[in-house]
């Protein structure tokens, strides 16, 4: 076979492979309506992925420690991070001739010998790596950046992805059955901290501050992992581990190849990534992840919700879920709970009042009665981008399926979600009953409530091109009560938890300041790089007093670092690495611009 012969075979197949993605959802019919009458027939809906003996085992390990070791400084996660340095059945049989008590504990002295000699350390699964494309100082590294102080700092940021490569350690490759860490093909980014693992939205932005970085073999060594999870579990896991193999998170790998094809050009990186995508758009426009609403006019539209595959406590936080559904005595109701808790986990924004009935009350969870704004948004990046990614290739017809889609997509964003008395985009409550589809619309449905999602969809370019609508929504903005001296609140309501007032995330701050700044409005831009330079700062001060990089800040207090939830402040930090760099790449620091707090 030719070359030429080689290339067109490809082309036929991803075409392929684009009709049959098309003709799934006819062909799933049936599967759906089963599947519907089955939710309405009971209180917890939709399907569970099995777990693994290995990380059913190490639940009870975590359940044990927290019994031994009691709750100060407790981390449930430690314990499903561990691997096994001999076979599990021997490990599970020491465990269960260990030595109880009366009241069926164990002893300090047992639990930590057991744990020394049967497990290697949490995070040993995986070793450093120097990155391949890493340098000190790379070639037209921040041009825009003036300041010394700042563009010292910066290349100490920039360094930190020294600190965060990782592999996977060749004993995983050997005997995967004895880690819960996946046998990723590729070297890893981590967020840091207890996060030892990969993360499928941090990756966006971790990949935003690669580039930033010119460290571009780096970036498209995470992707090609998103992918390989992709073939397969048919969807990119929360995090590669084990037991996250029942959610997802926010989709945003289009994103990430869009971003990477944008500044190298790689043709075989989109080629390789394109069928992954058509996988993962399936997995996310079918079943449980799919609603259909019929609006004020009649119409029908098509979108999306977080649903985890998942009805018990999640064991990387086993033992906290267990007890937060602890005064739930109905079994159905407490496996919808569970569920509930997982979906939220799903979504990002683990945890927030924005997916609570009656906050701040946290068994009030309803994550999949709720059509996210934000999902949404991604959902429609994912079509424009794989339209892009298509048409490139030269996969017109794909190219066209996916522009039309994403064209039906705007349109119900702005049916369903937009509220042009308040100048933002609001999720939608879904009706007790998910078993009538369509939905009919109610405006009373929609959450009056601020969040910094209600601002997201302007980050895609279906709505930053509107320069009246971004008018509309930066006033809003600007009125909302969300903008403070440090960047971005999550929300007005303070409720400890770490999705809520007064955290501020990188991400966020990140898709509302490009979605601003990308805007033909001068105001906006403007808008954009105020809140950038707020943000920066905070990151700038907050890492002179402690020396690191936090995972979310206090947007009250510049240089404070955020708190709430349900573990510790983490350091580290993938993400809000890469927003800086990112954001320094895009503004740059003025000579003459101070950097400390104002």
């Amino acid at each position: 076979m030719t070359t030429t012969q080689a290339l067109n075979f490809k082309q036929l197949s991803l075409t392929y492979f684009a009709l049959l993605f098309l003709l799934l959802p006819q062909l799933t019919t049936t599967m759906a309506i089963t599947e519907s009458l089955s939710r309405c027939s009971s209180s917890d809906e939709g399907p569970v992925v099995p777990t693994t003996p290995l990380v059913t085992f190490l639940e009870r390990v975590q359940e044990a420690a927290l019994k031994t070791f009691t709750e100060t400084n407790f981390d449930p996660k430690l314990y499903v991070d561990l691997s096994l340095k001999l076979n599990f059945a021997t490990t599970e049989k020491a465990f269960d001739q260990l030595q109880k008590s009366a009241n069926g504990s164990l002893s300090v002295e047992g639990l930590k010998g057991f744990i020394e000699k049967y497990f290697g350390g949490a995070g040993s699964d995986l070793v450093y790596v120097e990155p391949v494309d890493f340098v000190p100082e790379p070639e037209g590294f921040l041009p825009k950046v003036e300041n010394p102080e700042v563009r010292t700092w910066a290349l100490e940021v920039h360094a930190l992805w020294k600190n965060l490569s990782r592999k996977v350690s060749d004993e995983v490759h050997k005997r995967p059955e004895l880690h819960t860490i996946l046998p990723l093909p590729e070297q890893v980014v981590i967020p840091g901290s207890r996060f030892r693992e990969v993360y499928y939205w941090d990756s966006y932005w971790v990949i935003r501050g690669l580039l930033a970085s010119k460290m571009h073999e780096t970036a498209k060594a995470i992707v090609t992992n998103l992918i390989y999870l992709i073939e397969e579990y048919g969807y990119v896991l929360n995090g590669a581990r084990a037991y996250y193999t029942n959610r997802s998170q926010p989709p945003l790998l289009s994103a990430m190849v869009h971003a990477i094809y944008s500044r190298t050009g790689d043709m075989q990186l989109v080629r390789k990534s394109l069928p992954a995508l058509l996988k993962e758009y399936h997995f996310w426009n079918s079943g449980i992840h799919k609603v259909t609403i019929q609006d004020a006019q009649s119409c029908n539209h098509t979108l999306n919700r977080y649903y985890a595959m998942w009805n018990k406590p999640r064991p990387e936080s086993s033992t906290i879920d267990t007890k937060s559904a602890s005064n739930i005595s109905n079994v159905s109701e407490k496996q919808h709970f569970y569920r509930e808790v997982a979906s939220a986990a799903e979504s990002g924004w683990d945890f927030s009042t924005r997916w609570m009935r009656n906050p701040p009350d946290l068994t009030t969870l309803a994550t999949t009665s709720i059509l996210p704004v934000d999902l949404n948004a991604y959902i429609l990046r994912m079509e424009l981008d794989i339209a892009f990614l298509a048409k490139v290739t030269g996969d017109n017809s794909t190219a066209e399926h996916f522009l039309k889609a994403s064209q039906a997509r705007k349109e119900a964003i702005k049916s369903v979600f937009w509220n042009a008395e308040m100048g933002q985009w609001l999720d939608y409550w879904l009706n007790d009953s998910t078993c009538q589809e369509p939905q009919t619309w109610e405006a009373s449905n929609r959450n009056q409530n601020v969040f910094a999602s209600n601002f997201i969809p302007l980050w895609i370019e279906s709505f930053h091109s509107d320069k009246s609508l971004v008018k509309k929504v930066m006033e809003s903005l600007k009125k909302s009560g969300l903008l403070h001296a440090a960047g971005i609140a999550t929300s007005l309501t303070n409720s400890g938890e770490q999705w809520d007032f007064p955290n501020g995330w990188a991400p966020l701050q990140h898709m509302i300041v490009e979605g601003l700044g990308r805007s033909e409005s001068k105001k906006a831009r403007s808008a954009a790089e105020d809140i950038a330079v707020r943000w920066i700062r905070t990151n700038y001060v907050g890492y002179k007093k402690t020396g690191t990089m936090h995972e979310k800040y206090d947007v009250e207090k510049c240089g404070e670092f955020g708190g709430g939830g349900e573990y510790a402040p983490q350091t580290g930090f993938g993400w809000s690495n890469g927003v800086v760099l990112a954001f320094l790449e895009e503004f740059g620091w003025p000579q003459d611009r101070k950097i400390g707090c104002e």
